[in-house]
């Protein structure tokens, strides 16, 4: 039964949690590898009995790679950070970590390897998440060069910590920082959800919100199909937002009237400055220097339809759990 095992390094967070049910539902023998097994057992109810193993590693250790891949077929590696912490930085898990499981792939005869990255994904970017992605993605080329690479775009659902993030930050503020724009704000009262938020100006950067499920089912696909051999994909959703539309969508969704609040980019690397200094920051300076291009697809390379998926709007996802942000006064005027 080898050839149905799959290695997910990564697998207890927001993604590979979806994954993880996904590949469980196809009849695959899932090995989730984590750090925390104990914190992982939440996976193993995902398939039936014995189907999904909670298995201990750490990619940044050449020897807990190979263990976890010995006997499997196909790996998968969605382990990034956000932020560095100790010994987990970005150089250590998208650049080392990352070529440590692909040199393991080539060495034991695994016969597929999918290597998250991220849209944006440059060496000559401002921002060092962004440039050792890059530099992850050409040390995994390099060692296993039939890999797959799946750059997706801000993912969302039930648990991201994109729109859930500033969702929970209206409950406690007035006001939706966007960042990136350096002007004041107009907001008027009105509209189809009673509320209108205009900001003078573009809006901020532009992204590419793409719901997880899509992103998961592309990568299911991409394991079954042999041309995706070698490949690099761009996975964005049906629309393109400016940061300031996402905020004006979440106020939508939620029904919370909030100011918004612009916030050039200097401005926004102080406060990163200072808030990067937490175990989980809200902002840090390099997140700052990412926002500063756009997160979208180039269309110069393939992409959900090439994988067989056709990508849901945020529009449609978002009200499905975003609502229990919603107050009690939304409720009784929009469901009586």
């Amino acid at each position: 039964m080898s050839h149905r095992v799959v290695t997910v390094f990564g697998g207890s967070g927001f993604l590979g949690r979806y994954l993880i049910s996904q590949l469980a539902a196809e009849g695959y023998t899932v090995r989730a590898v984590v750090r925390d097994v104990q914190a992982a057992q939440f996976l193993k109810p995902i398939g039936a009995i014995g189907q999904v193993i909670p298995w201990p590693g750490n990619i940044i250790d050449p020897g807990s790679v190979a263990h976890a891949l010995d006997g499997a077929s196909m790996a998968i590696n969605l382990v990034g950070i956000l932020s560095p912490w100790g010994r987990q930085t970005f150089q250590a898990v998208h650049v080392d970590g990352a070529a440590n499981i692909a040199k393991a792939c080539a060495k034991q005869g695994v016969k597929r390897l999918i290597q998250v990255s991220a849209l944006g994904a440059d060496l000559a970017s401002d921002s060092l998440y962004a440039r050792t992605k890059a530099a992850g993605e050409a040390a995994v080329l390099e060692a296993y060069p039939e890999a797959t690479i799946i750059r997706p775009s801000v993912i969302f659902g039930p648990e991201d910590g994109f729109f859930n993030k500033f969702a929970a930050l209206s409950r406690i503020t007035p006001v939706l920082p966007i960042i990136g724009v350096p002007v004041i704000p107009e907001v008027s009262l009105g509209g189809r959800y009673g509320i209108e938020i205009n900001v003078y100006g573009d809006g901020g950067a532009k992204m590419q919100p793409v719901y997880v499920a899509d992103v998961t089912r592309a990568m299911v696909n991409a394991l079954k199909d042999n041309a995706s051999r070698g490949k690099i994909y761009e996975l964005g959703g049906p629309e393109v937002y400016s940061f300031k539309a996402l905020m004006d969508l979440l106020a939508a969704v939620t029904g919370k009237k909030r100011f918004a609040m612009p916030v050039c980019y200097p401005v926004a690397s102080i406060m990163g400055f200072f808030l990067e200094k937490l175990p989980y920051p809200m902002l840090t300076r390099d997140q700052v220097a990412l926002l500063r291009c756009d997160n979208v697809i180039s269309g110069d390379l393939p992409g959900l339809n090439d994988l067989g998926v056709q990508a849901q709007p945020a529009e449609a996802i978002l009200p499905t759990y975003l609502h229990r942000y919603r107050n009690s006064s939304y409720e009784q005027v929009h469901n009586p």
